[in-house]
């Protein structure tokens, strides 16, 4: 491994903005202070000290989105998932530079999710250009696949909104097609062009461009938006 991974790994665990989950058959919240921590039901309380809603940004990669979303507002707390601690040392790090007492990153496997938040205790989730996983054989691990939903379902509250942005028109149609196919789900806008449509005009969280955007790869100039519900 290289050098300076194994140095972020380092970091990554001091920074009081990080919690992290080493052991997947038993899942526990460690924090900066390599001590075990009960966050379950009271992450707005115990972690943000605060009482503001939560919102989740799932595969957060180097976490820019959650960052810029806790500056856009302020009045909302925001915790960054991932599993590989390099990315999310960017996020954190970027977040304690300007004083974001508000964004918090977690560092585990999104199957996981439901051992560390309680029922209703999410208000809104961010799913900004996850993995496609194109291939058919895959469609279990894309992020809005039924099992995937059903999941979310666990810790996010009754009429919370879930936000899809993607480049990938399969996973669109894919999202689209499932959502339909989904008993109690509901989409409330959708878009196979966003950057052309009054949706991106109208919310300010719409406009932030993740790293993947900012890179140009190829179709980006027609990203993909769908906002919906899975009660």
């Amino acid at each position: 491994m290289a050098k300076r991974k194994l140095q972020k790994f380092a970091e990554i665990g001091q920074m009081p903005n990080v919690i992290q989950n080493f052991n997947w058959e038993n899942p526990v919240l460690i924090n900066h202070q390599q001590t075990e921590v009960k966050l379950k039901g009271k992450w707005a309380s115990a972690f943000f000290n605060n009482q503001q809603p939560i919102v989740l940004e799932l595969a957060c990669g180097y976490g820019e989105y959650a960052v810029a979303l806790g500056k856009l507002q302020p009045q909302l707390n925001f915790i960054g998932i991932d599993i590989k601690g390099n990315r999310i040392h960017h996020g954190a790090k970027l977040a304690l530079q300007q004083g974001l007492g508000n964004v918090g990153f977690l560092r585990t496997g999104i199957s996981l999710l439901p051992h560390f938040f309680a029922q209703n205790e999410i208000s809104e989730i961010w799913i900004p250009f996850p993995d496609p996983y194109l291939p058919n054989s895959q469609a279990r691990k894309r992020l809005t696949s039924p099992q995937f939903l059903q999941l979310y379902r666990q810790f996010l509250q009754p009429q919370g909104r879930l936000h899809l942005k993607t480049d990938s028109e399969p996973l669109y149609q894919y999202t689209l097609e499932t959502l339909e196919q989904t008993s109690g789900a509901a989409i409330i806008a959708h878009t196979n062009n966003l950057y052309q449509h009054v949706l991106y005009q109208q919310f300010p969280a719409l406009q932030i461009p993740t790293r993947y955007e900012s890179l140009r790869p190829s179709g980006a100039d027609t990203i993909k938006y769908i906002c919906f519900t899975i009660n």
